[in-house]
């Protein structure tokens, strides 16, 4: 049975036998100088790619020679299957392959399933369980000297994104001002240059959150993403060394995106995490 707890200013429903994953977790601030984050990339990772994981290590050289932040962990929140999304595989797979490629690939990197395996939730909702978790069950982080210090969530998205932020149209002015000014203006965002983006046009009509938006070119250019794979994929192609082994063996073994469709395909709507077509969902 599902659980529900309360937060500052939520009640969270927990799917069942859902515990929240910390195992990579920095629980020690090693410069008590800067400031504890956590990176979390929100996404449908209908397959994971390698591009969904290199951001978090463009992030992570960003962060490291241009702030005052210290990354004391890393996680991905596959989207949930009500999302309703063309090409959106069952949770179960894509949690599968996001743990799969983590495990493979990243020392640091965790896989949140707490999107995935029930309703619909909104970006802001999902960060706001991740500040929850981390701050308010866990008790934050702590320095070398035993101070105990709150862990800052923040979004990491594809410069894609935020141009569905500031498109006119895709939300009513109200809904646009109440979702951006919780996620940028509480949380924050790092964006990750994506080829055919102009990020500084993308931002000009986000002025009031400049602040807290993080701009990270993409030195090598990578314009690998999950619907190019499973057109590849459909069209018998290989996507090895598109993602990772453990993801390319798993889509072999159980024979995944070899149908134009899925069930989850009726009532679509555009997506794009960091690396695929989704909104920021208000």
């Amino acid at each position: 049975m599902a659980q529900t707890r309360t937060g500052d200013e939520h009640s969270f429903t927990n799917p069942p036998h859902y515990s929240f994953p910390h195992h990579r977790l920095n629980a020690v601030l090693k410069d008590s100088q800067k400031t504890p984050i956590v990176l979390v990339a929100c996404g449908s990772f209908s397959p994971v790619t390698y591009l969904h994981l290199r951001m978090f290590e463009m992030a992570k050289d960003y962060i490291r020679q241009n702030t005052d932040f210290e990354i004391v962990g890393g996680y991905l929140s596959p989207v949930s299957d009500m999302y309703k999304k063309a090409g959106l595989l069952s949770a179960q797979h894509r949690v599968s392959m996001c743990s799969l490629a983590a495990e493979d690939t990243s020392s640091w990197l965790m896989i949140d399933s707490w999107e995935a395996f029930q309703s619909y939730q909104r970006t802001a909702v999902v960060l706001d369980h991740f500040d929850h978790e981390i701050n308010t069950v866990l008790g934050g982080v702590r320095t070398e000297d035993g101070e105990q210090r709150n862990v800052r969530v923040m979004l990491l998205a594809g410069s894609d994104l935020i141009g569905t932020m500031s498109e006119p149209g895709v939300w009513s002015y109200q809904d646009a001002i109440l979702q951006l000014d919780h996620i940028l203006g509480r949380y924050g965002c790092f964006i990750v240059e994506r080829a055919g983006t102009d990020m500084d046009q993308a931002t000009d009509s986000l002025a009031r959150w400049r602040h807290n938006i993080y701009l990270i070119p993409q030195l090598i250019q990578n314009d690998v993403s999950s619907t190019k794979v499973r057109l590849f994929i459909r069209r018998g192609l290989s996507v090895r060394y598109l993602l990772p082994t453990p993801v390319v063996d798993y889509i072999e073994q159980h024979g995944l995106y070899q149908e134009e469709g899925t069930p989850s395909d009726k009532g679509k709507e555009r997506d794009q995490p960091g690396g695929s077509r989704r909104e920021i969902r208000a």
